[in-house]
């Protein structure tokens, strides 16, 4: 019998996908809040899992046919933050407590999604050997 490792891991594998890209997006954040105009933004964590889930991918345009392909698992789920304070005259939306605080919040789910997929990895690694020899 085949093991699947994609059946095994698929959902932590995508979700830990999704959470590099919250990643990215929120120290986009972080560099921008002195960016006069600039537009903060989030990863809807649950819009890009069912995004996942359906195996939609967006690709990155490539625009020489040596470039890589870049892709991000969640872009579609990528959406303008709506911000809790009022403007403070030079349209950024960048609340910088907001934005650590959420980088913090990820950070722990990333870690805990690292570490569940640790454990699936694990009891497949004692399946295999047969729970000798650890």
């Amino acid at each position: 019998m085949a093991i699947s490792l994609d059946k095994l891991t698929g959902l932590h594998h995508k979700a830990l996908l999704v959470r590099t890209d919250a990643m990215e997006v929120i120290s986009g954040n972080l560099a921008n809040a002195n960016t006069p105009g600039y537009k903060a933004r989030g990863v809807d964590f649950q819009k890009a899992m069912q995004s996942a889930n359906q195996d939609r991918q967006q690709n990155m345009t490539r625009t020489h046919e040596k470039h890589f392909e870049g892709r991000m698992q969640s872009q579609a789920s990528i959406e303008f933050r709506v911000p809790l304070q009022p403007d403070t005259g030079d349209g950024n939306t960048v609340e910088v407590q907001a934005e650590r605080n959420a980088f913090l919040e990820n950070g722990m789910r990333y870690q805990a999604s690292i570490q569940f997929l640790n454990g699936k990895i694990k009891g497949m690694k004692k399946a295999i050997s047969g729970g000798q020899g650890q």
